[in-house]
C-alpha cells in the first residue's frame, strides 16, 4: 500500500497499515525454499518439448550454390529478394540443376505443365527446401509441382470453388457473411502457392487457367469503398488479394485510413502470406512497416482493431529472420494471426501441426485458423480427409495455450463459408461426403465438402465415376443430413 492510500484514515487505520506496510518491506526470516518431489511435480521434459524454440540460425541460404557468396546485408535486402524472385520455368529448373537429381527436374518441368498457378519463388523460400531429398520436403510440395505425384481433379470441382465472385456485388469486393467483406486488393504475391484457392485470379495466365483481372486500382477500390459505406451492417473487412505485401506503403496507408474513417467499420485485417516466404520485407522496407504501424495506431486511436493476419504451415518456415522480423511488429504493437491449410505430406500430421503452432507462439503469432484444404486445381495431391483435421485438432488442443490452438475449419463449396470441421450435420466417411448447415449465410441451403476420391477404396472410387451414381450419392447424404439435424 502506498503513502498516498493511507491519507484520510484514521490514526488506528494508519497505525494497522503502517504495520502492514513493515511487514511486507521487512518480512520475517523463513527458512530456504527448496523444491520438493512428490506426485505433484512434473519431472523434467525432455529436449524434443522445446524444439519450437530451435530455430534455423546463421546464413543457411550459403548451402545453395547460387548464393554462396551472397552476404547477410544482401540476404536481408527485400529489394534484392524481390529482384531475384525466380518467375520462369526454365530459371527454376536451372538454378536446381545442380542441386537436384535430373530425374526430379524432369518431372518438376512436367509438373509445370499441368499447373493453373504461374511461377514466383523467392530465394529465401528456395534456400529453405532440402533438396538431398526434395520429393518428400513440405515446402517443395507447396510450391513446386510434381508430375508423378499430381492426381485427377475431383468430379466436384470448379475453378471458383467457394464462389467468391458470385457473391461479389463490385468487382474484387466478396460480401457473404452479414457484418464481413473480403475485399481483394490486387492479384498478384511475393511467390505463388500451388494451393492458391484464388487461383481464378491470382498471377499470370497460364496453359490452364485465363485469369479474371484483379489489379490494384483506384477507380476499382473507390467502388467498393462506395460499396461498403452504404452497408452499415458491415463492420469488418479483409484486404487480401493476392497479397497486401506487394503494395506500396502508400497504399497501405491509403487503404487503412479510408476504412477506418467509414463509421461503421470497427475492424481491419492486413491478410499476407510474405512474411512465411520473405521475411526481409519486414527488416528493410522501413515505410511499409510504419504504414502499417500508423494505421494499426490509428484504429487503436479510433477505438478499433487493426490486425495483420499470416499464413504459415510448416515449422521450417519459421527461422531466425522470421523471429527478427515479425519481433519488429510485435515491439510496435501490431497483433499477428496465422492461418494455416492442412496439407497431405505438409503439415498433416500431429507432431508437425502441434510444432508449427508452438514455434509460431514462440515467434509472436497467434494460431487462429486451420483450413481443411479446399478443392482447387491440380492439387488433389495435397488434399487430406475431413476426418484426419477433425483427429488432428483433437490431438493439438491442450498442446499450448486455448488463444494459440487454431480452430480447423472448411470453407464450404458452393459459398457457404467457413464451418468447425467437426460441426458437419452428416458426414458418411465411406463416401467421402460431408455436409453443413450455414445458418448466417443462407439458412435453407446445404453445402458440401467431399474427401479426396483417392482416400475412398476401389468399390465407392468406382461409384464416383458413374454421374448417375454419384448424384445418388450426394442425395442420399443431403436427406440423411436433414433427418439427423431434424432429431438434434
Amino acid at each position: 500500500m502506498t503513502m498516498e492510500s493511507l491519507r484520510g484514515l484514521g490514526t488506528q487505520g494508519v497505525a494497522s497499515n503502517h504495520r502492514a506496510v513493515d511487514a511486507i518491506e521487512s518480512p520475517a526470516p523463513s527458512a530456504p525454499f527448496v523444491l520438493q518431489e512428490g506426485r505433484h511435480a512434473k519431472p523434467p521434459v525432455p529436449a524434443t518439448a522445446l524444439r519450437h524454440r530451435e530455430l534455423q540460425e546463421g546464413r543457411f541460404w550459403q548451402a545453395i550454390p547460387a548464393y554462396r557468396d551472397i552476404d547477410e546485408a544482401t540476404f536481408l535486402d527485400y529489394r534484392w529478394q524481390g529482384r531475384n524472385s525466380i518467375t520462369r520455368i526454365d530459371t527454376l529448373l536451372t538454378a536446381i540443376s545442380g542441386l537436384a537429381p535430373p530425374e526430379f527436374i524432369a518431372d518438376a518441368e512436367a509438373g509445370f505443365a499441368h499447373s493453373p498457378m504461374s511461377v514466383r519463388v523467392s530465394p529465401y523460400l528456395l534456400s529453405l527446401i532440402d533438396w538431398r531429398n526434395p520429393y518428400a520436403d513440405p515446402l517443395r510440395r507447396q510450391f513446386i509441382p510434381i508430375a508423378s505425384q499430381l492426381m485427377p481433379d475431383h468430379p466436384e470441382l470448379v475453378l471458383d470453388s467457394l464462389h467468391e465472385q458470385e457473391d461479389a456485388p463490385v468487382p474484387g469486393l466478396t460480401h457473404r457473411y452479414p457484418d464481413k467483406a473480403l475485399f481483394l486488393t490486387l492479384d498478384t504475391c511475393p511467390v505463388y502457392c500451388r494451393f492458391c484457392t484464388r487461383s481464378y485470379a491470382v498471377g499470370q495466365d497460364t496453359g490452364m487457367v485465363d485469369k479474371v483481372q484483379i489489379n490494384a486500382d483506384s477507380a476499382r477500390w473507390e467502388q467498393a469503398f462506395t460499396y461498403i459505406a452504404s452497408r452499415p451492417e458491415l463492420e469488418d473487412i479483409v484486404l487480401s488479394g493476392g497479397d497486401v505485401y506487394n503494395l506500396p506503403a502508400k497504399h497501405i496507408r491509403h487503404l487503412g485510413e479510408r476504412l477506418l474513417q467509414l463509421p461503421n467499420i470497427k475492424r481491419l485485417r492486413y491478410a499476407t502470406k510474405g512474411p512465411a516466404v520473405m521475411p526481409q520485407k519486414l527488416l528493410t522496407d522501413h515505410e511499409w512497416v510504419q504504414a502499417l504501424v500508423d494505421v494499426v495506431k490509428l484504429g487503436r486511436k479510433l477505438r478499433k482493431d487493426v490486425m495483420l493476419h499470416t499464413h504459415f504451415n510448416h515449422p521450417a518456415e519459421i527461422t531466425w529472420i522470421t523471429r527478427e522480423g515479425l519481433g519488429r511488429l510485435v515491439e510496435e504493437g501490431v497483433f499477428i494471426r496465422n492461418q494455416s491449410v492442412l496439407q497431405r505430406g505438409v503439415n498433416d500430421d500431429v507432431d508437425t501441426m502441434r510444432l508449427l503452432c508452438k514455434r509460431l507462439g514462440h515467434v509472436g503469432v497467434h494460431p487462429y485458423y486451420v483450413y481443411i484444404h479446399d478443392l482447387v486445381r491440380g492439387v488433389e495431391d495435397l488434399r487430406t480427409t475431413l476426418r484426419k483435421g477433425i483427429d488432428i485438432e483433437k490431438a493439438v488442443r491442450g498442446a499450448t495455450a486455448g488463444f494459440n490452438s487454431p480452430v480447423f475449419v472448411v470453407d464450404t463449396l458452393g459459398g457457404g463459408g467457413k464451418r468447425d470441421a467437426h460441426s458437419y450435420d452428416y458426414y458418411d466417411e465411406e463416401t467421402g461426403i460431408a455436409v453443413f448447415s450455414s445458418p448466417n449465410v443462407d439458412p435453407d441451403r446445404q453445402f458440401f465438402f467431399f474427401d479426396p476420391i483417392a482416400s475412398l477404396t476401389p468399390e465407392v472410387q468406382a461409384r464416383w465415376a458413374d454421374p448417375q451414381e454419384r448424384e445418388r450419392m450426394k442425395a442420399d447424404a443431403a436427406s440423411k443430413a436433414m433427418l439427423f439435424k431434424g432429431k438434434r
